[in-house]
Formats: C-alpha cells, structure tokens, sequence
C-alpha cells in the first residue's frame, strides 16, 4: 500500500554517501509542457528539481514518483539514465565532492490528499492546490532524497494564474509578470529543513493577513481558507490562538520562533487534522464550523492550532534522525499543545485541557495499548510501511501521557530546562531519543534510563486498585496500592501519582487528603495514609498524573453512583469516568450500569470534551456491549435518557445540541422517525435548538438508515447545499438507505471507484453498517473478506489507490453486531494466518478483530 517503499537500511546507506545541501525547486502549474503547448493530461504538471549536495562517491539515488522522468543531469554535463526510474527511485553514481543533479520530470495532481492535492470546488468552480508531504510524498512533487536527516535549504519557484495566491515555507513575494495571465513566483530559501515539512498551496485562496507578535520583532501571518468557506473563517479566534501559543513556546522553549512567516490554510480533502510545514500549517477545512458546534470543538481546534505550533519546535528545529522516533514529535507536541493551552486558560480563563485529555485522548491510548497490536512508544520502524500504521494512539495519546508523567517524576522547571538546552544544542539537526533524554537528565540530575526501559521500551498499561483496611472509627490501618499488569506486557512500572480522599460536605464531594506518592512493583505500603479517614471516595491517580488503568474499591464505586456529578473537581471527574469506563469495557461492569451512570451524570458535567466523549461511550456501550436480546430495550433506554437530558437542557446551549446529537444518532423508532421528519420541517423543534444544514444531514442518514426516506428525498436535500460538504453527506445518506441497491451502489462506489474522494469514501464506509440492517447486510461479511484479500494483493484500484482510502475500507467496512458473530471471527482469524495478507491488512483485522470479542465478552458477561 506505500508506492516505491523507503527502507531504513537504505536511508542509512544513501546518508554515508549522499549530503544534501540546496534545492532549487520550478513547479509549473500552467498546464503547458516544455515547448509552451498544452500538456497532453492536464492532470499533470512540470517539475524541475536542482539538487546541490556532496558526495563519498559512488552509486545512489534520488526518490521521485512521477509519469516520467523528461531529462536528467549531473553538473551540467553527464546525461542520467532515465531508462532506469523505477519503483520511484533513479539511480545516479558520482565522484566524491560537491555536485549539482537536475531533474525535469513530468508529476501528477494528487487527488487521494498525498503529494499535490488539486480540488475543485463544487460551489464555485474555482481550483485550489496544497501539498502533503508526510511520510514521504514530497516526491510527488519534486525528486529529492526522501527522508528526514537529509536536511537542506529549499527554494522554490512557481509558474501560476496570477490571481492565484501561492504560498509556501519561505516569505511571501509578489510575482513576476508572466506570458498569458501567468504569474511567476522567485521565493527565497528557507532554512534548512526535512523535505517532508515543505510545502506549496495554490490556487484562488481567501487571505486575511495578520501578524504575530515574536520576542524577535513582528513576524507577518495569515489564515486562508477557499472562497465558499470565508465566511465560516473566525480569523481572529484563530490568530488569538496562535499568539498566545508563541508567547508560551517561546517563553518555556527558551528559543525565538525560528522561520521567518507563519501562515495558516484551511484546506478540503484533507486526511488527517492538520500538518505541521514549516511556517506553512495546513488544516482540515471542517475546522470551519459552517454550522453549529459545541465548545468542544472550538477547544479541540485550538489544541490542534498549538499542537502544530509546537511542530514548529520539536519536529521542524530539531528532527528525528528516522521515523523511529516519530513519537518524539508527535508525543511532545501533543503534550505541549495541552500543555500550552492550560497556561493560556490559567491567565485569560476557560476549562482545564487535561479534563478533555483524559476524557478524550487518553482514552484513545489505553483502547490502542490493550489491542494485540500494541507497540512500545519507541517504535522499531523499519520501512515507511511500519510508518503508515503507527500514526495512532500510542504515538500521540500514550506518549504525551508519558510525558506527563515524566514532567511529574522530573519537576516541570527541571524539564523544560532540559528542553531549552536540547533545542539550543540540535537547532536545524537530527536527533535521536538518547539526545533528549541526555538533556532532561542533565537538567533534573536523574539517571532516566530506567525510566526509559519502563515506560518507552514496554507495552500494556498497568492497573493499580486500593486495598486497606480500617478501624471501627473508619480510619485507615493499612494502606496499599497494588499494581498488575497483563500476562503479555508483565512490566510494572515506577508511577508517580497522587491519592486522593473525597468526602461529602451538603451536597459536594470534595477532596478532604491528597498526597504524591511513588509506586513501585506489585504491592506499595503507603504509610503516610495510615489513621487519615477513609471517607465516601478513594481515588487513585488524582489529577492524572501517571498513565494506568485505575479500579475502584466497592464503597468508592457505590458513591459514584448517582453521585459523580458532586465532584466538584472536574479532573476528577474525569478519572473516575475513564475508570467506570474501563471497567465496563472489560466486561466487569454491566452496560446497562455504565449507561444509567451516564445518564445522572452526563448533564451536570461541565467539561464540553467529557459530555461529548460520555455520550459516544455511552452510546458503545448501549448498542454493541448488550446482547441481541436485550439491545432494543438498551436503545430505547438511551432514547429515551437523551429525550430527558434534551428537556431539561438550556435552550440554545451545548448541552441541548448534544443531547439532541445523542437521539439522532439512537433513536430508531417509527415515533422517532415521525419527530425526526418534524423537526426537518421545523416543527416541534425544541427552543434555542437550530436544524441547521449539518443537523439537517445527521437527521437525514437516520431516517435514511430506517427507511423513513428515499433516494429523491436525499438528492433533493443535495441540490439545496451544492458544496462538497453536502456532496459528502448526501453520500452518506444513500449509503444509509435500507435497500439491497442503495448497499450495492455505496459497496461499489467505497470498494471500486477510483474517483470518489477519500473524505467522500469514508463518509460511505462509516454509514454502511448498522446493527438495524443486520439481515440485509449479511452477505456482505464475506465481501469484507474479499476485499482484505484484494487490498493485500494491491489489486483492481488498489494498486495505486493510497493508504488513507484503503485504511477507510478495512476499518469502516469491517461488520459491526450482531453481523461480526464468533463464526465471523473464526473466518477473520483464518485470514490473518495466511501468509498472503499483508501486513497492512493483517493489523487492521487484528485490531477490529480484538474490538469486536471483546463486544461479546461484554454481551456475555455474567454479573
């Protein structure tokens, strides 16, 4: 599934003899070819690439993915074999010295959001560009050596219409005037950098420029977004966001904003939530809110504002030598964009990020670190294969959640001493996970490589229960923290964490004792609890400093019950969710318990990403962790919570908006479908509640989903909302739709279409299953097999269809219950035996596989 694969071994043999040092970059994007005619496809484009670098001597290559390679030089003299390009390498040998390589090449548009993305516009018809280059991708746009040590200058040439903006990693200039509306744009070079980390956005942009106050002076900023979409662009949010990130990073950094602009785009088609180029962000246009979202979002925006920010430090100053350590940059900045966010909250107001981190992200770690697929934070990543399927929850969640314990075992001073000295030492280098690490210990004087050997080099969390006992007046005699861990990840680990005892005072639960304690190995005496009174709640992990899986004592348990919304501490709230959770997930609560708990609890809950997190699990837990006898009555449980929790919420807040999310994506009775089809028409619409055009949509796939709606009806919808939101939604919809044609088509278009769009794809593959439609979706368990067996062989679109559309179809088309039975799995299992599945494949199975035994442990779970 990854064109033309990069091995480690062979970047590190390419680096003994290869050292790049300048390019000089022409991208032609006006569709003419070398002579000045129209290119034959105009879905290519003219790439030159001047390469200057240094050399041992002897034979190389440069990475290049592309129709044709046109010509290619050696210092201007010695003509380069291009009957040789192959499987995206062109292989070249020279003397030792300096020399100079270029290479004109013929390059294709990307329409899979991987190399140069082109998209055009459904509302306007108007062209826009951006590129994406990570992993290594920067190839599809130019011939370079491909991986993140071989750091260089850039500079970057771009032929376009001239109203066009063009924006890339260096200063922004005026174009030159060019033959027949072309504009030609002579950038400077930037800074030596990873070719992953350039960038180049074209085309027919809305810009608003800003700038952003640096210790260093003025530095001149924009956000951009497309025409259809400015008016949804909160510009000043955005830049208010990004000016209080720079004070913090450059302040606890202790090194200036190292590259000259920063300008943020909001982009369509984009895969992930946003990428860190140099000066030159990229982001997910759906962070322009067309309709109305609750504070979580606006929240999980500015987190993913700062997270790129941090990029701009821990990623694009200082590199990873080789993905090996991909979690170096996106652990950190993980952590500092959570981090960043608390100090701008602590002075300007607003909730504590680390609630929604271990509501939301954290919860996403423990579920990554307890499949059979788990990894150690410190990955072995061999190729860009391994590469591809390690960008998940314990690179990013599991890794920042180590490093907040490592901030806790260190001192917060101590590490970000240990982080100035690093990014002082290795500005515009590479590094390796040893670097950082000397660092730290050199700033806290503690020896780290036990810690390192604990917590990056192992698998599995850790689980840590009380156990005490009392005295007749209810004070502790003993007091010990156990610690377990699975047979398969057998480690324990050194934990630094707080205890907490809560007791009520009226009608709160407030935290009466709290100390910090270091747990080590299976059983810790904690002495200094001994005649403290044992009070209503005993909660390891106060204020969430470690990462470990925590159980509740009997009597803690009770008090929860009906009772979590007393806490006043929101954070610990937010622990004792994540561990009913837990324990519902591993089928020692029952769902129908976690549910009620929900539904006290969810609407006092003042955090915005735990409403939203609580209500998604909540939702799991009542429609997949019950028996099929017992689910319709489990929905009509949550239909008929949400229906209360919508009542009695404010009108217009954000409660009501997700609670009124939480019956759209439930309730699936004919009553349902009846107050649903009202409230499309706007009636009985509770007050304050807007039916705006994604609400709109929502409601449409649910009734699509029950039939309640037909194919006109959808398209009817499409025709009102002409944008590539709608085009995506109304997808979405037929793909609901309760018929044996609509599952065909949606099949077809999700498995053998190479034109639809990845974002359109996924729509499809997420609407295709239901557990209402489990008879007529019977037949297509074995067409999911079908299809792994396909993507494994790169056969049919798969061939050349990129990563993220096949990674949509092996998550999103993998049956849901009651469909994905043990009969299912055994036949699963035989597939990932045969050595003939890839390895690609082969974890995807393993991993929806391992979700959904334990959905029926849960089913069959006895309390």
């Amino acid at each position: 599934m990854t064109p033309a694969n990069i091995t480690r071994a062979s970047a590190q043999e390419r680096s003994r003899i290869i050292t790049a040092e300048h390019y000089l970059v022409t991208v032609d994007l006006s569709g003419l070819n070398l002579e000045g005619e129209p290119l034959a496809d105009p879905d290519t484009f003219l790439s030159t690439s001047e390469i200057t670098f240094t050399s041992t001597g002897g034979t190389s290559h440069v990475d290049l993915i592309a129709d044709e390679v046109l010509e290619a030089w050696i210092d201007d003299e010695h003509e380069v074999d291009t009957s040789a390009f192959a499987d995206g390498k062109l292989p070249f040998t020279t003397e030792a010295g300096q020399h100079k390589m270029v290479i004109v090449a013929l390059c294709r548009y990307s329409h899979t959001g991987e190399g140069l993305h082109r998209f055009v516009d459904p509302a306007d018809g108007k062209v826009y560009l951006y590129s994406q280059f990570e992993s290594a991708d920067a190839r599809r746009m130019y011939a370079n050596f491909e991986q993140p040590d071989q750091k260089a200058t850039f500079q970057l040439n771009v032929i376009a219409p001239k109203h066009w903006q063009v924006v890339t990693n260096a200063l922004a200039v005026e174009p030159q005037e060019g033959a027949n509306g072309l504009g030609i744009w002579e950038f400077e070079p930037t800074l030596r950098m990873s070719t992953y980390i350039t960038a180049l956005v074209a085309g027919e942009y809305h810009r608003v420029e800003h700038t952003i106050t640096s210790k260093a002076g003025e530095i001149p900023a924009s956000v951009m977004c497309r025409q259809s979409m400015k008016e949804y662009l909160d510009d000043e949010r955005i830049m208010h966001t990004t000016q209080r990130g720079f004070d913090v990073y450059e302040e606890c950094f202790g090194y200036l904003y190292p590259f000259g602009s920063y300008d943020q785009i909001f982009v369509p088609e984009f895969n992930a939530g946003a990428m860190e180029n140099a000066g030159c962000v990229t982001f997910r246009d759906e962070y322009l809110f067309r309709s109305r979202v609750g504070q979580e979002m606006y929240e999980a925006r500015d987190n993913t504002i700062l997270h790129e920010l941090a990029h701009m430090w821990f990623g694009d100053l200082v590199t990873m030598t080789w993905w090996d350590d991909l979690w170096l940059n996106e652990s950190f900045a993980e952590w500092a964009s959570h981090f960043s966010l608390a100090k701008i909250h602590q002075a300007d107001g607003g909730s504590d990020p680390w609630v929604g981190f271990c509501s939301g992200r954290k919860a996403w770690a423990y579920r990554q670190d307890q499949l059979p697929t788990t990894h150690p934070i410190a990955a072995d990543m061999v190729d860009l294969v391994a590469v591809e399927q390690n960008f998940d929850g314990i690179t990013y969640a599991k890794g920042a959640s180590v490093l907040k314990q490592l901030v806790a075992f260190v001192g917060e001073g101590p590490f970000l001493d240990g982080v100035k000295a690093y990014f002082t030492e290795h500005a515009f280098g590479n590094t390796q996970l040893s670097d950082l690490l000397g660092a730290l210990e050199k700033s806290s004087g503690r020896d780290l490589s036990k810690f390192s050997q604990q917590w990056l080099e192992t698998t599995g969390p850790n689980t840590l229960r009380a156990d005490f006992d009392l005295d007749e007046t209810g004070r502790f005699t003993r007091f010990d923290v156990v610690q377990s861990a699975d047979p398969q990840h057998p480690t324990l680990r050194t934990h630094r964490m707080a205890i907490a005892i809560f007791a009520f005072d009226d009608d709160v639960l407030r935290c009466t004792h709290e100390l910090e304690v270091d747990v080590d190995g299976e059983r810790t005496p904690i002495e200094a609890l001994n005649g403290v009174e044992r009070g209503d709640l005993v909660l390891l992990n106060h204020r969430d400093l470690t990462y470990a899986k925590v159980r509740l004592d009997e009597r803690s348990l009770a008090t929860l019950t009906g009772h979590i919304h007393q806490i006043e501490d929101p954070l610990a709230r937010a622990v004792c969710w994540a561990a009913t959770w837990d324990m519902c997930r591993d089928a020692e609560m029952p769902a129908e318990d976690y549910v009620a708990l929900v539904l006290a609890g969810i609407g006092s809950e003042t955090d915005p990403q735990a409403v939203a997190t609580l209500r998604a699990q909540a939702t799991t837990a009542g429609l997949a962790y019950v028996s099929d006898a017992r689910r319709d009555a489990s929905r009509g449980r949550l239909t008929a919570g949400f229906a209360g929790l919508l009542k009695a919420a404010k009108p217009g807040s954000d409660h009501q908006l997700s609670f009124a999310n939480g019956i759209v994506s439930v309730a699936r009775s004919a009553a349902a479908a009846e107050l649903l089809k009202a409230w499309l028409d706007g009636q009985e619409v509770p007050e304050g509640l807007e039916i705006d055009a994604d609400m709109r949509w929502r409601i449409l796939c649910a009734l699509a989903e029950m039939g309640a709606v037909d194919t006109a009806t959808i398209d009817g919808e499409a025709a009102k909302d002409k944008t590539i939101s709608g085009s995506e939604w109304a997808a979405a919809a037929r793909a609901s739709l309760a018929t044996a044609a609509a599952k065909a088509e949606a099949w077809r278009l999700a498995t053998e279409d190479p034109e639809v769009p990845n974002a359109t794809q996924q729509k499809i593959c997420r609407a295709f299953w239901s557990e209402t439609q489990a008879e007529l979706l019977a037949p297509y368990a074995e067409r999911y097999l079908d299809l792994c067996r396909t993507i494994s062989a790169a056969e049919g679109i798969w061939a050349t269809r990129g990563h993220a559309a096949s990674q949509n179809a092996l998550l999103y088309l993998f049956p849901s219950v009651p469909v994905a039975d043990e009969a299912f799995l055994g036949r699963v299992d035989a597939l990932v035996a045969d050595e003939k599945t890839s390895a690609g494949v082969r974890r995807v199975l393993l991993e929806q596989a391992d979700a959904a035994r334990r959905a029926l442990r849960c089913q069959t779970a006895a309390f």
